[in-house]
């Protein structure tokens, strides 16, 4: 009589745990990115009230001239203050021109986003309005934490 085979050989057992250790090999740090990104994303929305404000007074023309962007200051004329270091955001800027630069914390490598407003005419009788735009400044680009 043949005896029958109970269980699993070294061989297979050696195998098995090589392609798990394949699988993780990659998936760590597809998933280390992931986490990265997704923190990220709370510095890039931290720059929506900014964004904003600057949206309005361009609506509104009290900071429009010759079709750019002048005289912006975080906390006054209307401009709310830019928001402190906290989560994962270590420091905001605002230049005179509305383009808005905001730096993450060591979770996210340090990155920045650099945000350029453009101001674009909506024609006869319509109020001017913001596009914008992720200045090539930014170091978040070549990490690919954001667009």
């Amino acid at each position: 009589m043949k005896s029958m085979q109970k269980g699993f050989t070294l061989i297979e057992l050696m195998i098995v745990v090589a392609i798990i250790g394949i699988l993780a090999a990659i998936a760590i740090p597809s998933y280390q990115n992931y986490i990265k990104k997704a923190k990220f994303t709370e510095v890039v929305s931290a720059t929506a009230p900014v964004k904003l404000a600057v949206e309005e007074c361009v609506t509104d023309g009290s900071c429009v001239s010759a079709g750019a962007i002048v005289g912006i200051a975080a906390g006054a004329a209307g401009f709310p203050t830019l928001p402190t270091a906290s989560g994962n955001l270590s420091s905001m800027t605002i230049a005179a021109d509305g383009t808005i630069t905001a730096t993450g914390v060591a979770a996210v490598d340090s990155k920045t986003i650099v945000l350029k407003p453009t101001v674009a005419a909506t024609g006869a009788g319509g109020s001017d309005h913001v596009t914008w735009g992720t200045d090539a400044a930014s170091t978040c680009l070549a990490a690919g934490l954001c667009k």
